[in-house]
Order: structure tokens, then C-alpha cells, then sequence
């Protein structure tokens, strides 16, 4: 048998009673307790007291400071290593070969030295036929000279015997006799004079013999390749056997005191700002040092197609510098003194270039004039000031009068 649970008549109307009195009166003492416990209407609970508004820190950024600093105006240019003056070396004589070389490339020679030697047999022997020739014309010239004094002998004689014949007449001697005298005092003249021809002759042919030898000299010290002027031997093609010549490649190629210069091209519109003397710091290739050079050369032409000019930077004598190599320049274009701050630190707009500066905590927005630069650094000649603050970054959402938290570079790296 089931057991049903009816609530008392008492507790039932106990119940509908609270009802009915919140209803009535639903902020009465006892159901306002309630409410202020999260229960009932929450008019009951009374007034909230006002919520503070949360003070906004202002935000932080990096700030640098604006420094007086020397400045160098530098221009960079690239190019090839050339030799400032090459000399060729070639045969001056030939058909004759190569016996001897005396150089290599890499070498330092001297003016004068013997690079190479040719096969001179065949000028020997046309100095030995020059020798025979010149005896020859020697025993020509002391023959001559003999007969010159008979043929001189045989007309004093001549000419005593034809005067002696005329000074005693017809009376003593017959005229054929003195005709006989007189023409054997012509023929001896004309012996004299054929005499003195055949010396002239004899001489002349010495003189030939003399200009063959000389001739034969200058070949024969042409065997001889010699360096036109000192400096380094920076190509042979010299090769023993090699039959020389003059119109064939040229044996050597010297550079001309070893003076090497970095040809490059620079924009037209940097050509009127070099001069010649500026210093310049080059790279060459292999070499861990700066190198110092000079600009040497400033070409009076612009290339037309890519708007450059040619610039020589002559390289110092003890530089570890190889022609054909390729090597890079700064050149000091002029220095100055001003307030510089970081690239980063600078923009642009179509108003010009602007910094923002942190005075007292607050931005303000500078116009600047921008100078040199260098490296990560520009000079600023105008609208900041030296110990002035700068935000290190310009950032497009500051604004002039935004309130910022500055924070120096160094203490933010130092605190990463």
C-alpha cells in the first residue's frame, strides 16, 4: 500500500502568503537582503557605487639622441684593374728564331734588360762576308794609293823631259821628238788621274762595306729582345723555337713601372664633384686590407647609353693588385661637422624629410634638411639640434602632441 505525502494546510498557506507580500512589496526588508545577495530585483540592492576610469599608460618608444659627429661625403665606384701604360715588346727582326728566353711573367725588369735571345748564326756569317769585303776594299784603297804615287812619279818626270825639250827648240832636238815628250807627259796625267778615280772608287766601296757592317750591328743587337722600360712582365708569349716576328703578337707586355689603375664608371651627375687628387680606400679581390689610391683621371666624355663617365684611381706601387681583376672604391668627395642621426630615424613625404622629436615627453615634428650620408647615419643641417631627442624610428602612428614613454637605444638593448 502506497503512501502519498499531502502537505499541511498550514504550510500551504505560509507559502502563498510570502508570495502575495512580494508582490506587494517586493523591496520589503526581508526580500532586500535577498536582492543585495544576487536574488530578486536588482533595484532593490540599492546604488552601486561608481566605477574609476583605468588610467592609459602612454606608449613606449625608442629614442636616440642627436649628436655633433664628422661626416665624409664618399662615392662609390667599380671596375677593372688596368695597367696605367703597357708596353709591347716585339721582334724587330724577322724570320729568326727564339733560342733564349730570359723573363717570365710576374717578373720586374729593368730598361734595357734582355728578355729573350734569337738565333744570330746567319747575321754571323753575314759579318764574316762583311769582313772579307772590307779586307778587300782595304788592299783596293793601299793599291790605289801606290799607283797614285807611280802615276805622280811618271808625270814630274814627263814634264821635266817635255820642258827641257822645248826650252832647247828645233834647233837641237826635232819636232817629232817633242811631240813624242808632250804626249807621254799627257799619258802619264791621265794615268795620275785614273789613279786617284780608282782610290775614289776603293774608298766609296770601304764606305759600302762600313754602312753593311753597321747594318749588321743593329741586326745583330736586335737578337737581343730587350725591355723598352722597367716594370713588370705581365704577359709572355714568347716561345723557344718560335720563328719571331715583327707583325706577330708581341712577345712581352710590360707594365710601366708596375703602375696599376682601377678604371671605373661613375654617374654624370657625380663627375663635377671629383677632382684629381681626391684619396679613395679600394678592395681588390683576395686582399683582406683596404687598399689607398688617388683618382688620377676624370674622363672629358659620358658614356651616352649608360649615362657614366670614366674615373681612373691610380693604386700605390706596393698594392697586391693583378690586372684584369675587379675591384670596388670609396672616394672622399669632402668632410663635415653637423648633428647626425640614424637613417631610420628620417622619412619622407612629398613635403620633404621629417624627424620626430621627444621634448618633455611629448612629439613635435621637425622639418629637417638632410646632408651626407654615411654608412646608417645622416647628417641633419637643419631642424634639430645637437642633444635633442629623436625617435629612432619614425612611425606613421605618432602624431605631434601624442604623450610617449621615451626609452634611450642603448637602455633598450641593454635591457634586451
Amino acid at each position: 500500500m502506497r503512501r502519498v505525502l499531502i502537505p499541511s494546510l498550514g504550510a500551504v498557506a505560509l507559502a502563498g502568503g510570502l508570495a502575495a507580500a512580494f508582490v506587494v512589496a517586493p523591496c520589503a526588508p526581508p526580500f532586500a537582503a535577498l536582492s543585495g545577495l544576487g536574488f530578486g530585483p536588482a533595484h532593490c540592492a540599492g546604488p552601486r557605487a561608481a566605477e574609476a576610469p583605468r588610467a592609459v599608460a602612454p606608449p613606449t618608444v625608442t629614442v636616440v639622441a642627436a649628436v655633433d659627429r664628422p661626416f665624409v661625403d664618399r662615392l662609390f665606384v667599380s671596375g677593372t684593374l688596368v695597367a696605367r701604360e703597357e708596353a709591347e715588346v716585339a721582334a724587330q727582326i724577322d724570320g729568326l728564331t727564339i733560342v733564349e728566353i730570359d723573363a717570365e711573367e710576374g717578373d720586374s725588369v729593368a730598361a734595357g734588360q734582355v728578355l729573350a735571345r734569337l738565333d744570330r748564326s746567319q747575321i754571323d756569317a753575314q759579318l764574316a762576308q762583311n769582313d772579307a769585303a772590307t779586307a778587300r776594299a782595304d788592299a783596293a784603297i793601299a793599291q790605289a794609293k801606290s799607283a797614285i804615287e807611280q802615276a805622280q812619279a811618271q808625270v814630274s818626270w814627263a814634264e821635266n823631259d817635255y820642258d827641257r825639250a822645248v826650252k832647247l827648240g828645233p834647233q837641237v832636238m826635232a819636232a817629232a821628238t817633242i811631240e813624242q815628250r808632250e804626249t807621254a807627259m799627257r799619258t802619264a796625267r791621265a794615268q795620275f788621274a785614273s789613279a786617284q778615280n780608282a782610290l775614289s772608287v776603293a774608298e766609296a766601296d770601304r764606305k759600302s762595306r762600313d754602312g753593311e757592317r753597321r747594318e749588321l750591328s743593329v741586326k745583330l743587337a736586335q737578337t737581343e729582345v730587350k725591355a723598352p722600360v722597367g716594370g713588370i712582365v705581365s704577359r709572355r708569349t714568347a716561345r723557344l723555337g718560335a720563328a719571331a716576328g715583327g707583325a706577330s703578337e708581341p712577345l712581352f707586355r710590360i707594365i710601366k713601372d708596375g703602375a696599376i689603375d682601377l678604371e671605373a664608371e661613375a654617374p654624370e651627375q657625380a663627375l663635377p664633384r671629383l677632382a684629381v687628387g681626391m684619396s679613395a680606400e679600394l678592395a681588390l679581390p683576395g686582399v683582406a686590407d683596404k687598399v689607398a689610391g688617388t683618382v688620377r683621371l676624370i674622363g672629358a666624355e659620358v658614356d651616352k647609353p649608360s649615362r657614366t663617365g670614366k674615373v681612373r684611381v691610380a693604386l700605390q706601387p706596393s698594392a697586391r693588385a693583378h690586372i684584369g681583376g675587379f675591384a670596388s672604391a670609396e672616394i672622399t668627395l669632402a668632410r663635415s661637422q653637423g648633428v647626425g642621426v640614424p637613417a631610420s630615424a628620417v622619412a619622407r613625404d612629398a613635403a620633404g624629410a621629417r624627424a620626430l622629436v621627444v621634448r618633455d615627453g611629448v612629439v613635435e615634428l621637425r622639418r629637417v634638411t638632410v646632408g651626407v650620408a654615411e654608412g646608417d647615419a645622416l647628417e641633419i643641417s637643419g631642424g634639430v639640434d645637437a642633444g635633442e631627442t629623436v625617435v629612432a624610428r619614425a612611425a606613421a602612428f605618432l602624431r605631434p602632441g601624442d604623450r610617449v614613454t621615451a626609452v634611450p637605444a642603448a637602455t633598450e638593448g641593454a635591457s634586451r
